[in-house]
């Protein structure tokens, strides 16, 4: 019995009830499309949030590649802050691109590595260095909040907007009730104070 009290209380604006308002069903109307279009609009937005981070990480695959560079000069040891950790410093380095360019740039090396190491570095096409692309469990991490943040951006920013609206249904509804109230006052010659 108490369940079906429930339903019955939450579902009132859509039954026939004499002190229904128009604006009682615009508000549940109101409702309704909120919670489906943020629900839709939220998987949607986490989908295509999902898949542009997936084609950036695969971009990323594809437009770097690993070559082995060779350290210039010895590379200086940790700084007294970091001397305990393995932390890595950095220094010059050449190596030649795929294209067959020589360069030389400064890179993270081990500390203290001798001048002719060979270290390996992640250059672009043109033959500069990049980051190391991201592993597949970082790849399916950051597509995954990815996809949720964006998925939950999206259905907040719906439920918002329809919580807004329902402020100024309920604005409107005081508005309505306050104007009743005084039209049954006055003719009943009472005066509200």
């Amino acid at each position: 019995m108490e369940a079906s009290g429930r339903t019955t209380v939450r579902c009132w604006r859509w039954r026939r009830n004499p002190l229904r308002r128009r604006v009682d069903v615009v508000e549940a109307w109101v409702v309704l499309a909120g919670w489906v279009f943020a629900l839709l609009g939220g998987l949607v937005a986490g989908s295509m949030a999902a898949g542009a981070v997936e084609r950036a990480v695969e971009r990323q695959r594809a437009e770097s590649r690993e070559v082995t560079a060779v350290l210039v000069e010895d590379a200086p040891g940790p700084s007294p802050a970091r001397a305990a950790s393995d932390h890595r410093v950095w220094g010059k380095v050449r190596w030649t691109a795929p294209d067959g360019s020589a360069h030389r740039e400064e890179a993270r090396v081990p500390p203290r590595a001798p001048a002719g190491s060979t270290i390996p570095v992640w250059v672009d096409r043109d033959g500069d260095l990049t980051a190391q692309p991201v592993s597949p469990g970082e790849a399916w991490l950051h597509t995954t909040v990815g996809g949720v943040l964006a998925g939950a951006l999206t259905g907040g920013a719906v439920l918002g907007a329809a919580w807004v609206a329902r402020l100024g249904l309920d604005r409107r509804r005081m508005a309505q009730w306050d104007a009743e109230w005084e039209r049954i006052d006055t003719r009943r010659g009472w005066k509200t104070g």
